[in-house]
């Protein structure tokens, strides 16, 4: 996620020159890591630590994007394999109304076997063929009107045995192409935080521990917020929700986590709602559609905030110009200024 931490302070015991000698080292470090560019004319040109955060925060921002997609096909599986359960089930109950009919109308053949003669129709289902038999069976005379309705029925449930039979296989086919695309995902995550992990360590400790340190300021251009601070949740829910973020704070941020020990950030949303009694879509971009929108101006504790024009982070409003949101991994739950980056939407539950 895009970062707006204060530059840090190097220590009061270093001289001018050991200063010079850090950042130095920081500048070819971080220079070697990212690969980085010449900066564009008339550009200020960035310290080797500003350059560095840059880079992790746009590798924590491409990490948050393929979680959100790894959290929406991990949905998907398990939204699948309920369908895929209960086409099995249709298949299974069709299949056994047509042995009942099929043990039904061999009752009548045996019957009339034993009474004299076998009626050609329904010696017919006893054939190896018997789908040509459904098939002729309508069109002789010879067969009674009770037994034409008790044929028609059982062909009418072999063509919904086919249908059922088809739509499990789809199912099942989407279902192994929605696991394969949650390891595609999975494995894009692991690779931008391994990256933004190794361009962390390049820096000097007290520069690592800056960039962790939660930011405290908003982003220039965005409506005055202090009218905010004393406002009430729109709603007994939302002021659950609110409840629950908050009482998350310091719980460590946890891809594709919903709770209760660790969270992503649409993750933490959707377990606080679930604390409220109300369910929540899994994705930030599903989030900033589950409720009516309103402006940032009139935010009330329990909103939902969403993050970037596409909505690729979120966290929820609690007051005070603050939101609660798990920031990124290696971070806990904690408070930010709720312009700690581009405003996408606030949506009210």
């Amino acid at each position: 996620m895009v970062s707006h931490r204060r530059t840090s302070q190097l220590g009061p015991g270093l001289t001018r020159s050991a200063r010079g000698v850090v950042l130095s080292a920081a500048a070819a470090t971080a220079a070697a890591a990212l690969g980085a560019g010449a900066a564009p004319a008339g550009a200020e040109p960035a310290t080797g630590a500003e350059a560095a955060r840059a880079e992790v925060d746009r590798l924590h921002e491409e990490a948050e994007r393929a979680t959100e997609r790894f959290n929406e096909a991990g949905e998907r599986v398990e939204h699948l394999k309920d369908q895929v359960a209960h086409a099995r089930d249709r298949v299974a109950r069709s299949q056994e109304r047509i042995n009942r009919m099929r043990e039904a109308l061999g009752s009548v053949a045996g019957a009339q076997y034993r009474s004299g003669g076998m009626d050609p129709a329904l010696a017919l289902l006893l054939s190896q063929d018997p789908d040509g038999y459904l098939e002729a069976a309508a069109g002789l005379a010879r067969i009674s009107e009770r037994h034409s309705v008790a044929l028609s029925d059982l062909r009418r449930e072999q063509r919904s045995l086919g249908q059922d039979r088809a739509e499990a296989s789809r199912d099942l086919a989407e279902l192994e192409r929605t696991r394969s695309a949650v390891t595609r995902h999975k494995r894009t995550v692991e690779h931008k935080l391994g990256e933004a992990r190794r361009l962390l360590n390049t820096l000097p400790e007290e520069m690592r521990e800056a960039y962790d340190r939660p930011a405290r300021s908003g982003r220039d251009g965005l409506p005055d917020l202090s009218a905010l601070s004393g406002l009430t949740a729109a709603s007994p829910h939302a002021a659950a929700a609110t409840a629950a973020a908050r009482g998350a704070v310091g719980r460590p941020y946890v891809w594709g986590a919903n709770g209760p020990s660790g969270f992503d950030c649409s993750g933490l949303v959707q377990w606080s709602y679930a604390q409220a009694g109300v369910g929540l879509p899994r994705t930030s971009q599903a989030q900033a559609n589950a409720g009516h929108r309103v402006p940032l101006s009139q935010a009330r504790p329990g909103d939902i905030v969403t993050y970037r024009s596409d909505a690729s982070h979120v966290g929820m409003y609690v007051g005070n110009g603050q939101v609660v949101h798990a920031p990124y991994p290696g971070a806990a739950v904690r408070y930010d200024p709720v312009g700690m980056m581009p405003v996408h939407a606030v949506t009210r539950v």
